[in-house]
């Protein structure tokens, strides 16, 4: 093994990182603690599958996945955040958001929204607890 050469190590950067905002996307945000509209999404067989809900006092909207649903309804529920990206992007307030998904929902398509499922919950909270129950 004589004659072989060892790479030098590189001294570690001491500089500190200069970090810069870049633009994104605008979202709703995540979070409120006022009351919110939501409904029910299912897949094709009916089940339900999590909650969208809105409130457009903090301009917050979102997704709550029911575990009961498993890895499917993580799955299904990316096409409900997609919705609200897009909504968002147009300028939506979130409760109109939310009225596009109920008036464009089709129960053909891999998930749905549930017709008659609109409902207003005291908090963010309430939406939670419903999503995890079994």
């Amino acid at each position: 093994m004589s004659g072989e050469t060892r790479p030098t190590p590189q001294p570690r950067t001491t500089e500190d990182l200069q970090l810069r905002e870049t633009a994104s996307p605008p979202r709703y945000a995540k979070a409120t603690d006022r009351p919110v509209q939501y409904v029910a999404a299912a897949d094709r067989q009916g089940n339900v599958i999590g909650y969208v809900w809105a409130n457009d006092e903090d301009d917050a909207a979102g997704w709550k996945v029911r575990p009961a649903g498993g890895d499917a309804a993580f799955n299904l529920g990316v096409m409900w955040v997609s919705r609200l990206h897009e909504a968002k992007l147009r300028g939506i307030a979130p409760t109109a958001a939310l009225a596009e998904m109920v008036r464009d929902s089709d129960p053909a398509k891999a998930s749905h929204i549930v017709p008659g499922s609109l409902r207003q919950a005291p908090s963010l909270q309430a939406v939670q607890e419903l999503a995890a129950q079994g």
